[in-house]
């Protein structure tokens, strides 16, 4: 028997897209997040964004919606999340 090969399914732009990202719990973490998010998405809505604290309350997650637009938009705002310095994960 033998296993269908599993693509994942391919996006179409413009779409909405969650980002999620987590660092470090400091007062300024999401602000900072939020500017990086906004550069890349202008027309990114504040009100999409969704906060969770870990249970010790080290970390801070900051999820949000943008509207994706190409494969090369979402990279260049990982990129530069990650090159903030203050993120441990992008997913």
């Amino acid at each position: 028997m033998t296993t269908p090969d599993l693509e994942p399914p391919k996006l179409v732009y413009p779409c909405a897209y969650p980002i999620k990202v987590l660092g470090y719990n400091a007062h300024d973490f999401t602000h900072v997040m939020l500017g990086i998010i906004q550069r890349h998405d202008p027309g990114f809505d504040p009100a999409s964004v969704a906060l969770r604290t870990s249970r010790n309350d080290k970390f801070l997650s900051v999820t949000a919606i943008i509207t994706a637009t190409g494969p090369e938009q979402i990279a260049a705002l990982f990129a530069d999340l990650k090159a903030s310095g203050r993120v441990q994960m992008v997913l």
